[in-house]
């Protein structure tokens, strides 16, 4: 019969050689291969190898603390491909102080290139990224100056007289992976991860260029116990496992907490169970946002104040069973949690494939999108991906808002410090942020406001304040809050002046409702 190598997790570091490249899979905490990652930092601490690595991840793998920020040390890591770092502080700074080459491209073609690799094919070419910061006519994706010297590693092609983006193959040397059990045989499971993940067409586009399939899990079983429907990864697939010694520190479900099973499917919790969100500002928004929703609806949550409120508050207001919220990561329906733990949620009533999923949303292209904003500029562009030095990166915001038939950009109208007070459904604002995010021209292209335009892509900026949308001339103000002066606190705060709708509208005084429901209706599609 054959069997499986087991090895311990420093084992398992000394598989890995200079120079290689690493392919690491997971979301947030959620499926990180924590042991074999402390394991490779160890030994990189003590005796400087492995180094000259290139780093590849589709998603970011962090709760600020661990994951692959285990790999953040300058001459460990030379080159990072990946798609985002707003939970990995070391990254971020790191790529400002161009101690690494950093290469950002969107989440969902990482996810896509390991299929396209793993079929023998020499890269994915895609319209996602045209006329972004990714395009390599504007930045190619390059994160810092260091970078910007350095060859590009996307193309763009025609086909057919259309242009098209190619994202080029990048050979992968280790990919590294986690289960939830293995058997004898190596044959790994998933049924207790939160996600399913790339892992599959990672793993076979590692074995395409020879490369060292290393699997972590929580436990092993005797050989012909599993569920043949349940295995996520063929055995033969997988040169070595490391079986985790400190599951509760090493192999958590996620950031949060060790495991529960209503994140996995294996339970349900009653819906009234889980907590409303508090009212304040946040939720104002994802409350004026969440009136965008019509019946049948499926939607798309991004990070921040979509994925922590929107769905919370469709939760309060008893509408989640009549549109269908999907996240990236591919989780259907239920309520989501955020923050450190995005990606997840409890009550499902499906879950697919990530790569699957970034099928669909560069497909068909999902009904409403909401996603968080950094900055809006005068043409209707908007930045969610580079804040001054810090580059968070774009995950899978360019995949998503590209094809979306509708994008409702969620955000406070400032940023730094703003302070707010909703009383006698009006706003008043105590303390205005220090930065403007309504700016002439948007730091980096993360959305393309006249590509959208030029599409008629339906488009909806709603912060606490006021409320835009994409009109054929650019940006139309719509509504503002009651309580809100137009001149001194919109106007003045902006470095361009918006269109004035000729029938400006005061928004739903519903909205500042603080205790229980406020009464969302659905439209009629």
């Amino acid at each position: 019969m054959l069997k499986a190598n087991f090895i311990t997790a420093d084992e398992a570091a000394r598989k890995v050689k200079d120079g290689d490249t690493v392919c690491s899979i997971a979301m947030t905490l959620v499926s990180v291969s924590e042991s074999i990652l402390k394991a490779l930092e160890k030994r990189f601490l003590e005796s400087g190898h492995p180094s000259n690595l290139t780093l590849l991840h589709s998603c970011g793998q962090s709760d600020r603390k661990d994951g692959i920020q285990h790999f953040a040390h300058e001459g460990m890591v030379t080159r990072i491909i990946g798609s985002h770092w707003g939970l990995q502080p070391r990254w971020m700074d790191m790529i400002t102080k161009n101690q690494v080459d950093a290469y950002c491209l969107p989440q969902g073609q990482i996810a896509q290139l390991y299929h396209s690799m793993a079929c023998g094919l020499p890269g994915k070419m895609a319209k996602v990224g045209l006329g972004t910061f990714i395009d390599p006519r504007i930045e190619g994706g390059k994160m810092n100056e260091r970078t910007k010297r350095l060859p590009d590693i996307v193309d763009i092609i025609k086909y057919k007289d259309e242009e098209y983006m190619f994202y080029n193959q990048i050979p992968i040397d280790v990919c590294i992976i986690r289960g939830t059990e293995c058997d004898e045989m190596g044959n790994l499971t998933t049924t207790e991860e939160a996600m399913k993940l790339e892992v599959l067409p990672a793993v076979m586009a590692a074995k395409r260029y020879g490369g060292r399939v290393i699997a972590q899990v929580k436990r092993v079983v005797q050989t012909g116990s599993l569920n043949p429907k349940e295995v996520t990864v063929p055995g033969v697939f997988i040169d070595d496992i490391v079986v985790c010694e400190n599951p509760l520190e090493e192999h958590r479900q996620t950031s949060s907490w060790y495991f529960d099973p209503s994140y996995c499917g294996q339970a349900r919790v009653p819906q009234g169970n889980i907590p409303a969100a508090s009212f304040n500002e946040r939720k104002f928004i994802a409350r004026r946002g969440a009136m965008e929703l019509y019946h049948g609806a499926v939607v798309n949550l991004g990070t921040g104040i979509p994925n922590d409120m929107v769905g919370r508050v469709c939760n309060e207001e008893g509408i989640s069973d009549d549109i269908m919220i999907t996240v990236e990561s591919g989780i259907y329906g239920g309520v989501q949690a955020g923050g450190i733990d995005f990606g997840i949620g409890q009550n499902l009533y499906a879950m697919i494939g990530h790569h699957e999923q970034m099928d669909y949303y560069n497909g068909a292209g999902v009904d409403i999108t909401y996603m968080g904003i950094g900055e809006l500029g005068e043409d209707g562009s908007v930045n969610s991906t580079k804040m001054g030095v810090r580059c968070t990166g774009a995950g899978g915001f360019i995949d998503i808002t590209q094809n979306a038939k509708k994008v409702v950009f969620l955000g406070t109208f400032t940023a730094g410090g703003a302070k707010y007070k909703f009383e006698n459904r009006k706003l008043e604002i105590l303390q205005e942020g220090k930065i403007r995010k309504m700016v002439r021209q948007v730091a980096q292209l993360s959305f393309n406001g006249p590509m959208a335009r030029k599409k008629g892509q339906e488009v909806m900026i709603v912060t606490e304040r006021a409320v835009f949308q994409l009109v054929k001339d650019g940006v139309e103000l719509i509504e503002i809050a009651p309580g809100i002066d137009l001149q001194t606190q919109i106007l003045d705060k902006m470095d361009f002046k918006p269109i004035i709708s000729k029938n400006l509208r005061v928004m739903d005084e519903r909205l500042f409702v603080q205790d229980g429901p406020f009464g969302l209706k659905l439209k009629e599609k």
